[in-house]
């Protein structure tokens, strides 16, 4: 359960981070902007590292959903934008996927 955690934690990170860059070059922000965005990016790397797998591709697969579920919430809390229904359907697909990935090696283990 604490690598569903990380996982959210790190998520936030990431897409503030690229959000940081978003501003600046998308929104016409001051390009100052990058330093907030390079911090958060870098938490978001050490973060990923605490999650509990044997192989990183494995831990940044079931990443990818986690990532896909804190990006609907960025679209509603920060962009002030309603997630479709698909959208909500799609993100509970990728955590029932990335609950597959993280969790199938105990189950093909024993």
């Amino acid at each position: 359960m604490l690598n569903y955690v990380w996982f959210l934690c790190a998520a936030l990170f990431e897409i503030a981070g690229c959000y940081a860059f978003y501003l600046w070059l998308r929104m016409g922000k001051s390009a100052l902007w990058i330093i907030p965005g390079l911090l958060s990016l870098t938490l978001f790397a050490l973060l990923l590292t605490r999650v509990e797998a044997a192989y990183a591709g494995r831990a940044y697969a079931a990443y990818g959903g986690i990532y896909i579920v804190a990006s609907i919430g960025w679209l509603a809390v920060v962009e002030k934008a309603r997630p479709l229904g698909t959208d909500l359907i799609g993100a509970a697909l990728c955590v029932v996927g990335a609950s597959i990935v993280l969790l199938g090696p105990r189950f093909a283990q024993g």
